[in-house]
């Protein structure tokens, strides 16, 4: 992709050269802020966390700040608009963050922020306080400096993302004619690579499902009774191996009916790319890749569904012997998806599969815990170039197309009920571990996100 020769604005720059300490101590009192949305326990942090940013937004100049309510953890909605001939963008992020167990395998305190090696370490450094934060950032150094915006704001911040964002399409679609905008920018992604930008061009879907398996009515002495008695841990073995062929290739009928091909010249842009396999998979630490067959590492991350097995719990898992037939077992499996699967599809296709795969004397059921729709979009339109532009003269370089294996489910519902394009720029990396311990963000990536950001603004007004 070519971005067109650029260069930040000297009275930015200086800026945000000049308030770089302070941004720093603001993100790590963001970052402080257990704000756990899975846990709840950790449900006054969420709304602290909802309440500190609301607070942010208002101290930049943000013409509103609201902390809403919802049926789960509030939303924050903050807007700026004085112009009448620019266009109106939403930025949209989540302060919500993952559990930081185990504990004892995080370097430093996991809502302690760190700086080591030039990466900053905390839950939420990445996924996604910091990315959502240097957006405000660079909305300030525009206020700050000229009082104004180049183009009208909103910004959306929830704290369901780690949970499904449950609440938020809902409030979309309820407030939809608050919410128009031209576009929706988002940063919740990682790079192609160290000093490499990039815009990202496609997200997986999911559907999460817990599969139970249960048995006799308590767990039973394995000498007595096994052998007679159809174990529930055996069973789910069975039924979670019938799940792909040994070539990678998910089995479940009808799973891969729906699945929309990419283009061969997407996939060959994809291979063109400057992926190095042995060092992604020294990067994980497996002896081994996997996956499956006919498809490039990063087709298989990008452009495939999958079908994984996230946690399994059965019998006795503690010190020493205890010889049980468990009368239980559950498996957490994640299926994530690629454009058009739909997971309500998937859903009825899993638990038939199941069911059908069952072995007799044992019950099964299947949950649906949660899903979102898989996404790709066509990268061109004003927005983009300007993406482009600003991207290249942060970074010296101009951005690369790229996929992601994630999902954000949001993405689709914005393009869906709002009906204008979705930006996904993001300032993470390769190995950031988010969703692990020792989750981080690279210092120079947050300076350099926030530079090509507040230079975005400028460059869109100017070609919309």
């Amino acid at each position: 992709m070519t971005a067109p020769t650029a260069s930040i604005p000297a009275d930015l720059a200086a800026w945000l050269d000049a308030n770089d300490a302070r941004i720093r101590d603001e993100l790590f009192d963001f970052l402080r802020i257990p704000s756990v949305s899975a846990r709840s326990e950790h449900a006054g942090d969420v709304r602290a966390a909802a309440e500190w940013f609301a607070a942010q937004c208002r101290g930049i100049g943000l013409h509103t700040a609201e902390v809403i309510d919802t049926a789960g953890h509030p939303i924050v909605l903050a807007e700026w608009r004085a112009l009448i001939d620019a266009p109106t963008v939403l930025i949209y992020g989540h302060y919500d963050v993952q559990p930081a167990e185990p504990l004892e395998l995080w370097t430093s305190p996991a809502f302690e922020p760190t700086i080591r090696d030039g990466k900053l370490f905390a839950r939420g450094s990445v996924d996604d306080k910091g990315q959502l934060f240097l957006h405000l950032k660079a909305l300030e150094a525009h206020l700050a400096t000229r009082g104004t915006l180049p183009v009208n704001v909103i910004v959306l911040a929830e704290g369901e993302e780690e949970v499904g964002s449950v609440n938020l399409s809902p409030f979309v679609e309820a407030n939809a004619a608050r919410l128009a905008c031209d576009a929706v920018v988002i940063s919740d992604s990682t790079m192609f690579a160290e000093g490499q930008p990039s815009i990202l061009s496609s997200l997986r879907g999911l559907a999460y499902f817990e599969i139970t398996v249960t048995g006799p009515a308590s767990d039973l002495h394995s000498g007595m009774y096994g052998g007679a008695v159809v174990n529930p841990a055996m069973a789910l073995a069975r039924i979670l191996a019938t799940m792909h062929d040994d070539e990678g290739r998910i089995m479940i009928p009808g799973f891969l009916d729906a699945v929309r091909p990419f283009p061969d010249a997407v996939r060959a842009q994809m291979r063109a790319l400057p992926f190095d396999d042995e060092r992604f998979r020294a990067e994980v630490g497996a002896p081994a890749l996997g996956g499956e067959a006919g498809y490039t590492v990063l087709e298989r991350l990008w452009t495939r569904p999958t079908c994984e097995v996230n946690g399994l719990s059965s019998g006795y898992t503690g010190e020493g012997a205890k010889t049980v037939l468990p009368s239980r077992a559950m498996a957490k499996v994640s299926c994530r998806l690629v454009p058009d699967q739909d997971p309500t599809a998937i859903e009825q296709l899993m638990e038939a599969h199941v069911r059908a795969v069952a072995p007799a004397g044992v019950t099964v059921t299947v949950e649906h815990l949660h899903g979102g729709r898989p996404w790709r979009a066509e990268v061109q339109g004003p927005l983009f170039d300007a993406c482009a532009r600003a991207l290249g003269a942060a970074f010296g370089q101009a951005p690369v197309i790229t996929g992601e294996g994630g999902s954000i489910p949001v993405v689709n519902d914005f393009e869906r009920l709002l009906g204008v394009p979705v930006l996904l720029v993001g300032f993470g990396l390769p190995g950031e571990n988010a969703h692990a311990p020792d989750e981080w963000i690279g210092v120079r990536n947050f300076e350099t996100g926030m530079r090509a950001m507040a230079m975005l603004w400028d460059e869109y007004a100017r070609g919309a």
